[in-house]
This record gives structure tokens, C-alpha cells and sequence, in this order.
């Protein structure tokens, strides 16, 4: 008898130790997921003197599917590879003031998740934000300006739609 109450209050133990544990583990998990701002790169953008003939370029000579706007890089997401995702590359007119306030030449786009929840923090955080967040079909976006004043672009994506677009426009991506 005793030895079957020891079993059992064993067992009891290890699956009170194993939920405590399994609890701690997913709480840690949730809260990283949870602070996690960055998804990856959205878009890259740069000023140069002839967007039209530079496009053209990078088609030729590196097989770039280039359109109006530049290319578009297809990829398959990591957390679930059934759905796509997308990047922009695209070449600006070197007077193009899309980058003011910053006086760089480039700018790049990070795909988030959470906008709103992200400006808010933005905000208590002192960040400088030089919009409003703008809602479009294919995502939410917001500029802000870094420490060194290069503007970035935020866009909290939804990739179906932009995929969608992109067919309505009859645009290739570049796989």
C-alpha cells in the first residue's frame, strides 16, 4: 500500500512540476511574442537619378520583375508557409521629398504587427512620429524618424490584399 501511495504522490508530483513548468515556459513565450515588433523588411527604398531607366536596368541585368513602383520580392512566411509575403524595392526621383523630413537617400519599410499598440509606445517613449497612421487595403502604415533622423516606414501588412493588388495590376514578383 505504501508503495503504491509513494507511485502515486511521484506521479502527482512530476505532472504538478511539469504543468508549473509548462505554465512558466508559455507565459515567457506569450510575453516575447507579445513585445515582438519587427517581422521583417517590408520595403527598401532609395533615391537615384532616373527611377525609369534604373528599373529597367535591374530588370536586364539582375531579372528583376520591375513595374511602375520598382519589384516586388514574393516569400513564403516562416511562422506558417502556406501564406506569402512581400517586400518592395523601389527607386525614387532623387527630388522625391517621400523621405522628409530625413536627408537621406534610402528609407526602409519594416513589416510589424500591432501598429496601434506600437505608436502608442512610440509615444510614452518619446519617438518622433511624422504621421498618422494611414489605413489602405493592403495595411496600415506609419512613418517615424530614428535616432540618427532617418525616416523609416512601419507596415502592419495584409498580405492577401496586397497580393491581390498585385494581380489586379498584373505585376510579377520576383521569386
Amino acid at each position: 500500500m505504501k508503495k503504491t501511495t509513494l507511485i502515486l504522490l511521484a506521479i502527482a508530483t512530476s505532472f504538478c512540476f511539469g504543468f508549473a513548468f509548462n505554465t512558466i515556459l508559455t507565459k515567457q513565450l506569450s510575453d516575447n511574442t507579445a513585445t515582438r515588433k519587427v517581422t521583417g523588411i517590408g520595403g527598401i527604398f532609395f533615391k537615384c537619378k532616373d527611377p525609369k531607366k534604373l528599373r529597367e536596368w535591374y530588370k536586364t541585368h539582375l531579372g528583376l520583375n520591375t513595374n511602375q513602383y520598382g519589384a516586388v520580392f514574393e516569400w513564403r512566411q516562416g511562422v506558417d508557409t502556406t501564406r506569402k509575403g512581400f517586400t518592395q524595392w523601389s527607386p525614387f526621383g532623387e527630388k522625391t521629398n517621400y523621405f522628409a523630413p530625413s536627408e537621406k537617400d534610402f528609407m526602409i519599410n519594416y513589416r510589424v504587427e500591432n501598429l496601434e499598440s506600437l505608436v502608442a509606445e512610440f509615444k510614452k517613449d518619446g519617438v518622433t512620429i511624422t504621421d498618422t497612421i494611414q489605413k489602405v487595403d493592403y495595411g496600415k502604415f506609419v512613418h517615424i524618424m530614428d535616432l540618427e533622423g532617418n525616416k523609416v516606414e512601419l507596415w502592419e501588412p495584409n498580405d492577401a490584399e496586397y497580393d491581390k493588388m498585385g494581380k489586379q495590376m498584373g505585376a510579377k514578383t520576383t521569386k
